[in-house]
């Protein structure tokens, strides 16, 4: 306002004063609450994986990153470390030898005697040039004289059912599919490249198919053991079909990690694989469908502490300094607890559980005492992000602290996301399914990679017992260790 503005309003009276005063300061009002929306709009703009729930894949990949200072360690082998070399193929495993004798002294040229020395050895490993055996099967046709007809031996069952691709063939795209992520188009171009034989994608997702048959007892199998399990930690991640969204759910056991592709992403899918009356521990994050689950059902439940402290950390961002503190004290003592963790070998077990009892009530404390907390001239509360944190906690608390009474419980979800990782990696290689029968093969392959690599066992072993004997009717072999 300009000095002959301020005098015009003087002289004008103390009404139009008044006036103006009280038209200012709504001004000032409005844009008092328009900066805090703006306020709450950026902080919620910089959440990321650090401090929510957010995925790392959903992080701004363009903001520069703190680059770690260089160490002075050197690249390769570190002195002292002991050198690892490969074991060498037995006599039986060698295919061909090549021997050499030097003909002559190489420096004198004078005559030389062989000995009966170990040789110097060197291995090598070679692809054939054709790595395929191709077969054919014939039925010769004999005539009847008593019915006047031709007839033909019919092949044997499994012939028909292997089709262009016998056991091991089949068991290597399952691998490549799903192992090695690649797409029906890569596993073509490899036949044609490598193998010289033209396969069409159309019949590389017939060879997917049998193989997802001859997984259908397997995975079964550990469907209907997961309800008994003591301890499953849970997580979900999306998945593409023909522009839809679907949802991948991975329920990690002790012994075996299952997957589960459904469209929805709610509790109704903890129904259909746990059940109503799943009485284990189910380690998750906060998400809605596991608090509706625990909710309706009674069931307990770990909640991950790492997506917790990413939370915490979000309080520390925000510019209103009560609720930075409050979020740092609470942070500190989430911290301390994980230092009495790493601590654990230092101390007997009946020390241990004592420690983390005092941790638990340190942080349940700071959780709820001392809340950041202004209320609006409306009665709304501005420092909601500090009240939410708070209730979370009266509602939810124990839930953060079931490992302490649950043997074997993790106190984060870790376990279940790095089984979801190299779904994830799938999803980003190859282009999702296209059908109900695509998904089915997808659970049931992903079922036997993660369970396989859980276990220390050969996925495409497991694979090709599968397909042996699913074309010979037989058996097929488990994924529970205690019984295959």
């Amino acid at each position: 306002m300009t000095h002959d503005e301020a005098l015009a309003l003087y002289n004008a009276g103390p009404k139009v004063v008044t006036k103006v005063l009280c038209d200012l300061s709504k001004t000032i009002e409005s844009q008092q609450e328009q900066i805090k929306v703006l306020e709450a709009k950026v902080a919620k703009l910089s959440k990321n994986s650090s401090n929510s729930s957010k995925r790392p894949s959903s992080d701004d990949i363009t903001r520069p990153k703190f680059s770690k200072k260089k160490g002075k360690r050197k690249i390769g082998g570190q002195p002292g470390h002991d050198r690892h070399d490969r074991t060498p193929f037995s006599p039986e495993e060698i295919n061909r030898v090549h021997n050499y004798t030097l003909p002559a002294c190489p420096h004198c040229h004078g005559e030389v005697i062989i000995m009966d020395g170990e040789p110097r050895v060197t291995q090598q490993i070679e692809l054939v040039e054709v790595p395929l055996i191709r077969e054919e099967h014939r039925s010769y046709p004999v005539w009847c004289p008593t019915c006047g007809k031709i007839h033909y031996m019919p092949f044997p069952p499994e012939v028909y059912k292997e089709g262009l691709f016998k056991e091991r063939i089949t068991a290597l795209v399952a691998y490549m599919k799903n192992v090695c992520h690649a797409s029906f188009s890569t596993i073509r171009k490899y036949f044609r490249d490598v193998l010289g034989e033209t396969v069409s994608r159309g019949y590389l997702r017939k060879v997917i198919e049998k193989v997802s048959q001859s997984l259908e007892a397997p995975y079964n199998e550990l469907l209907d053991r997961l309800p008994l399990e003591t301890i499953v930690n849970v997580d979900e991640t999306g998945h593409k079909e023909n522009g839809g969204k679907f949802w991948t759910w991975v329920f990690k056991a002790d012994l075996y990690v299952l997957f589960k592709i459904d469209k929805s992403r709610g509790s109704k899918v903890l129904i259909d694989v746990l059940g109503k009356e799943f009485n284990g521990v189910l380690g998750c994050d906060y998400f809605s469908a596991y608090r509706k689950y625990m909710k309706d059902f009674n069931v307990s439940i770990q909640f991950c502490i790492a997506h917790l402290i990413r939370d915490i950390r979000f309080l520390i961002t925000l510019k209103d300094t009560e609720t930075k503190a409050y979020g740092q004290k609470l942070l500190d003592e989430v911290k301390n607890m994980f230092k009495v963790i790493h601590d654990r070998e230092n101390m007997t077990p009946e020390t241990f559980t004592t420690a983390l009892e005092d941790a638990k009530e340190k942080i349940t404390t700071a959780a709820l005492n001392d809340v950041a907390s202004n209320l609006d001239k409306n009665g709304k509360e501005e420092k909601r992000e500090a009240q939410n944190m708070a209730n979370r906690f009266r509602l939810h608390g124990k839930e953060y602290f079931q490992f302490i009474t649950t043997p074997g419980m993790d106190p984060t979800n870790n376990v279940a996301e790095q089984a979801i990782r190299f779904v994830v990696i799938d999803r980003h290689v190859t282009q999702g399914t296209r059908s109900e029968k695509g998904r089915q093969s997808n659970e049931r392959l992903w079922t036997v990679v993660a369970t396989c690599a859980l276990q220390g066992r050969s996925a495409f072993n497991f694979i090709l017992e599968s397909v042996k004997a699913y074309f010979h009717n037989q058996p097929v072999p488990s994924l529970l260790p205690d019984s295959s």
